[in-house]
């Protein structure tokens, strides 16, 4: 783990190149980080959060006003 810490870019340019390494703790393996299998990578997509809410509610989407959130207080009341 302290080699890891200490030295991760040269273990990161490891992983890089292919290499698979183990990550011990007093003798025992405690993780061990693979590269991505090779191929095409994989992109992130975002949700079309459009089309998931006219799918749950239709035509009809409920409407919120900002008091109908839980996040938004009034810093003038304490």
């Amino acid at each position: 783990m302290a080699d890891l810490r200490n030295r991760f870019p040269r273990v990161f340019r490891w992983i890089e190149e292919g290499e698979q390494v183990e990550v011990t703790k007093r003798g025992r393996v405690v993780a061990r980080l693979v590269p991505p299998p090779a191929g095409k990578p994989r992109k992130f997509r975002v949700p079309d959060f459009e089309a998931i809410q006219r799918e749950v509610f239709g035509d009809n989407p409920p409407l919120f006003t900002p008091e109908d959130s839980a996040f938004i207080h009034d810093k003038g009341e304490r």
